[in-house]
């Protein structure tokens, strides 16, 4: 027997849809409360001799969201529902398993099957005359209703780049399934396999006929094992599990909801009576076979879920197989449950063995075996002393000395038998002791404002039940487990109510794709003594940074900057941060460390923007300076500007031209932040005789927080000896774009690397406003103020561009709040709006699980085919493709005259993509066509225009206007005298 795990498969991931339960938990309430999802029907007394009024349907099964899978509404209604249950089941069993295949490293392969497609044959295929299907086959119909493609059409729409079969057992497909997926998975051909099938019996609404000795039951029940055993009810439903290799499901921190020990497969072969028939030597082969498999003695199960179908010949040789295998095992008689999903919900044909499969999944996980319906008194020819024990009450099932474990078999017509061993999830390492954030980022994303309602509205109902785990959980499933859509709403909170809460104002934001963002530095003034002291303690990268620049200082501070950013001044007075010369080198190690930061999470700068001494970090960012040499300069410029003269500053409510008439010796402009203020520098006599002049004319003033007169002659002295210190070090063109305070441009290459340069932009105006116009030109990127406070963001509300996005990265010194809260608020905002973010990087330093979350709330419409039976349209459902058959002008085109080509055209797209509302400028492709739509809309073109069009100019012509006009061009025209047959509706 194994013991290092390695050839153990975890079900990471459930999803299914069957009669009275679309999902999972649905199901295992409505197992433990014995409840029976099958149906009485309605009788009108046409019926023929024999007919039992029973069904087990499953709710809207054409209700699919198209538009999430990327297909038009005539390709979904052309789609086999099987096709579409199991699609939109492979997806939500990722998302419960916390994978996105766009992002996961790994391959991700599928296995799957489905019934007899009679959709095919009662809705589609009727719609056609001969010549008509001659013309669609196979590409309209073949791809999406043949079974051979179900797994390869479900591995192109979700992109998956495992193996992908389709497989064809009869009833025992998805479980045969299964067992290859497992097999797969420890040959290293994927990494996380998708495992099931789909199964719809059509008519839904029709019962089934009894014959007496057929295998459907007499009365519309189904009684497995019972002595009144008639026959099963078939009906329909879908299930799909996610399965990872055990090792590798435990390293990722996945929740294991059982683990899959071993299977086995094979067939009956000629040892039976006839093709339908089973078999007790292949049934008990298949089960011994599984337990050599999985390394176990059969007599360590405590219950195995059977095939169970409830007929009075099936149900013995089954379970004589059983007791062959168990009693050689040594398992005392009625020591084993047995149990039948099939008592509940009827025969699922193709989707039967995997919905059983999640039964004993759930039920090993949680300790409970659910009854059997139904279930009275032992079936006469099965062994009275067996070693099962059929079960008909909901026990408890505890743990004892060796793990909970179950079995469980299916068996198809043709003789195919799998039996699959499994084994209760092992217990969850702890948390380890690595640090965690005290604040997570509870981000969410949908396809569509509404289903973004409904997944806030489903998440914040388990946060305030409490059910759904840890928070740092919870927000690391979200974060690397869900595909991240446009439409967007993030929150940060402590404890899951808190997120509840947040998440119930949090406005929702359609991301921009490809959003950029640019980096903001703000210059002196802004800093306090413990400012990000909070990121300290939360942020390792921000810890590293900063301790990499306190070595570097203290020979040029003769102090550890670490003592000035760690805890706050016992009041403002006191702040040894007003002083020049440390001010400016304790600024900007908090500003460099905040930058790394957020690059190391991914976020890289487009542009920067720094305010006098910002500029600084945006220039060491970019690379025009070693750090250790950028460090010691703006050491040296802070001790070089503390030595000059005394003097203030003074914001004033003035545009520049205004603010210009105040200069005078003694006073100078210095700095331009916004179209409507500007900052007046000089000694304190000329600044306050300025301030009361403007007070005097009503315009508002505020004096700032400076020990000298900035950007202004006082500095003259300083200039010429701090530009050779700059030439004495290297200097280098920029790797990444920052605008000049000097210019309010892009700065060059000349200017970065030129020493005199550097010593002006301490003496020039800082023509912010400029530089935050600049900045944003070119697309309105995301602004992230990357210092204490939000002044720069300020200044960009009245600058930039209406939308103009600006998040402030930690707060100011008048600001409340944690350091840590106040960053991943504006990481939450940067990702709202479309900037991405590298949550494997965000989350490296804590140990955190994927837990199941509330699965995508699809936004289903009506797929369904008309068949020749159906009511009257004028009493029909309507459907996406249905009322796409007509379409109307597009919204504002009405002014707009169109000829008959056009129309005629128009109206060709609306037969081919099941789409109304087309528009001239509408793009064929954009709308859902491909290449394969293209080629048929270039044989109805012929058809109806008597031209021939190449594809090529057809996919160089994709709008409806350009491609009436390119039909027009080849001398198309509409013969009145004929219709165009192509539907026959």
């Amino acid at each position: 027997m194994p013991d290092d795990g390695l050839d153990r498969i975890a079900v990471v991931g459930l999803a299914c849809r069957v009669p009275g339960a679309d999902d999972a938990e649905r199901l295992w309430q409505n197992l433990l409360a014995g409840q029976e999802s099958i149906i009485r029907l309605p009788v009108t007394g046409d019926e023929p001799e024999g007919y039992v009024p029973a069904a087990a349907p499953i709710e809207g099964p054409g209700d699919f969201d198209a538009e999430f899978f990327g297909m038009t509404p005539r390709e979904a209604e052309l789609t086999d529902p099987q096709h579409r249950l199991f699609l939109e089941h492979c997806w939500t069993a990722l998302e419960h398993a916390g994978c996105d295949p766009a992002r996961y490293d790994g391959r991700v392969g599928v296995w799957g099957g489905c019934g007899v497609n009679t959709y095919l044959v009662l809705h589609v295929l009727p719609q056609y005359r001969r010549a008509d299907l001659l013309r669609e086959y196979p590409a309209a119909l073949l791809h999406g209703n043949d079974k051979d493609y179900l797994a390869t059409r479900t591995a192109y729409r979700l992109g998956l780049t495992g193996p992908a079969l389709s497989v064809q057992t009869a009833c025992s497909t998805s479980l045969v399934a299964v067992a290859q997926a497992c097999q797969s998975l420890l040959e290293y051909q994927c990494d996380l396999a998708l495992a099931g099938g789909s199964a719809l019996k059509l008519p839904q609404e029709w019962g089934h006929v009894h014959e007496e000795g057929g295998i459907q039951s007499p009365d519309g029940h189904c009684r497995p094992f019972d002595a009144e055993a008639r026959g099963t009810v078939f009906g329909s439903g879908v299930g799909v599990v996610a399965l990872k290799r055990l090792e590798d499901a435990l390293a990722d921190g996945d929740t294991v909801h059982a683990v899959i020990l071993g299977s086995a497969v094979n067939n009956d072969g000629a040892r039976r009576v006839g093709y339908a028939a089973p078999s007790v030597d292949g049934q008990a082969e298949v089960i011994a076979d599984a337990y050599r498999a999985a390394g176990i003695s059969a007599a360590t199960v405590g219950f195995v879920e059977a095939h169970g179908t409830g007929t009075p010949v099936g149900d013995p040789i089954e379970l004589a197989a059983l007791d062959e295998v168990f009693r050689a095992a040594g398992a005392a008689q009625g020591s084993v449950l047995v149990g039948s999903v099939k008592s509940n919900l009827g025969h699922l044909n193709a989707a039967s063995g995997v919905i059983g499969l999640i039964k004993a999944v759930l039920a090993v996980r949680n300790g409970q075996v659910p009854p059997t319906v139904h279930y009275r008194t032992r079936n006469p020819r099965t062994a009275a002393d067996s070693p099962f024990t059929v079960n008909d009450a909901v026990r408890p099932w505890p743990r004892r000395e060796a793990p909970r474990r179950a079995g469980v078999s299916s068996f198809g017509v043709g003789g195919t038998n799998v039996h699959v061993v499994l084994e209760e999830p092992p217990a969850r390492p702890g948390t380890g002791t690595r640090r965690g954030r005290p604040h997570q980022i509870v981000p969410l994303s949908a396809r569509t404002p509404r289903a973004l309602e409904q997944a806030r509205d489903r998440l914040v109902a388990g946060l305030r039940e409490d059910s759904l785990g840890a928070l740092a959980d919870i927000s690391h499933t979200l974060q690397r487990g869900r595909r991240h859509f446009a439409y967007r709403t993030a929150v940060v909170g402590a404890t899951g109510a808190d997120a509840a809460a947040a998440l119930d104002e949090a406005p929702a934001r359609h991301a921009a794709d490809g959003s950029r963002v640019a980096f903001l530095f703000p210059g002196q003034g802004s800093q306090y003594s413990g400012m990000a002291a909070g990121l300290l303690e939360t942020e390792p990268v921000f810890a590293a940074e900063i301790d990499r620049c306190a070595q570097l200082l203290r020979p040029h501070l003769g102090r550890d900057l670490r003592e000035l950013l760690a805890r706050p001044a016992p009041d403002a007075g006191s702040d040894p941060l007003t002083a020049t010369e440390l001010a400016q080198p304790a600024l900007f190690a908090v500003e460099y460390a905040l930058a790394r930061t957020v690059q190391a999470l991914g976020v890289e700068p487009a542009g920067m923007f720094g305010h006098s001494l910002g500029e600084w970090v945006a220039a060491a960012l970019s690379g025009v300076f070693a750090l250790p040499d950028a460090l010691q300069l703006v050491a040296a410029r802070g001790r070089l500007m503390a030595t000059m003269e005394p003097g203030d500053m003074l914001a004033v409510q003035l545009p520049e031209d205004e603010a210009r008439t105040l200069e005078r010796p003694g006073l100078a402009l210095a700095a331009v932040n916004t179209p409507g203020q500007c900052v007046l520098s000089g000694t304190p006599a000329a600044v306050a005789e300025a301030a009361g002049a403007l007070n005097r004319r009503g315009v508002a003033t505020r004096l700032l927080t400076t020990s000298h007169a900035f950007h202004s002659a006082s500095l003259d002295p300083m200039l010429e000896p701090f530009a050779a210190l700059v030439a004495e070090v290297p200097r280098h063109a920029p790797r990444t774009p920052f605008v000049s305070g000097v210019t309010g441009t892009w700065i060059t290459d000349a200017q970065a690397t030129d020493p005199g340069y550097w010593a002006e932009q301490a003496r020039r105006p800082v023509r912010c406003a400029d530089g935050l116009r600049t900045l944003t030109d070119d697309g309105s990127p995301v602004l992230l103020e990357a210092g204490p406070g939000r002044a720069l963001g300020r200044f960009a509300a009245h600058t930039a561009p209406p939308g103009t996005a600006t998040v402030a990265a930690v707060r100011g010194a008048r600001q409340a709040g944690p350091d840590d809260r106040v960053l991943l608020n504006a990481l939450a905002r940067l990702w709202e709006h479309g900037v991405e973010v590298d949550w494997a990087a965000f989350s490296a330093t804590e140990e955190r699980h994927t837990v199941p979350l509330p699965t995508y709330p699809f936004q289903r419409r009506t797929h369904w085919a008309r068949s020749p039976e159906d009511d009257d349209p004028a009493t029909a459902p309507e459907t996406a493709a249905t009322s796409a058959t007509a379409p109307a002008p597009a919204p504002g085109t009405a002014a707009c005259p169109e000829d008959e080509v056009l129309v005629r055209t128009r109206q060709l797209w609306s037969e081919l993509l099941g789409v109304g509302d087309i528009a001239p400028g509408d793009d064929f492709f954009v709308l859902g066509g491909d290449s394969l739509l293209a080629t048929r809309l270039a044989s109805r073109l012929h058809r109806a225009f008597g031209v021939r069009l190449p594809l090529d100019e057809l996919f160089d012509e994709p709008s409806l206007e350009r491609m009436a006009k390119l039909v027009t061009a080849h001398g198309g025209a509409i013969d009145h005298g004929s219709t165009d047959p192509t539907e026959k509706r």
